[in-house]
């Protein structure tokens, strides 16, 4: 399992274990996580929700006028690259 997908894994799960409900998507570039934060989520579960998104490469809230609160977060999956270690500046 790729890194970037056991990392949106562990986001999820973790924002689950804070009582919220998520959904994962993947799209071909990233996976993207959301959960719905009630209006009766303690501050401290908030602090935590804000830790637990902060490991991902983009996160941030939508919210609406109808009080609607959606926590989001977003990985990037990792793309092979190849490199070449006998650069031009390489010398032996």
């Amino acid at each position: 399992m790729p890194a970037s997908e056991v990392s949106a894994e562990a986001i999820a799960a973790r924002l689950s274990a804070l009582g919220l409900a998520t959904r994962v998507e993947e799209h071909a570039q990233d996976t993207s996580i959301e959960a719905e934060v009630p209006e009766s989520l303690s501050a401290k579960s908030w602090q935590e929700a804000l830790e637990v998104v902060a490991e991902a490469d983009r996160f941030g809230l939508l919210a609406t006028s109808l009080n609607d609160r959606t926590l989001w977060a977003v990985v990037r999956k990792t793309v092979p690259t190849t490199v070449d270690v006998d650069g031009p500046g390489h010398q032996r």
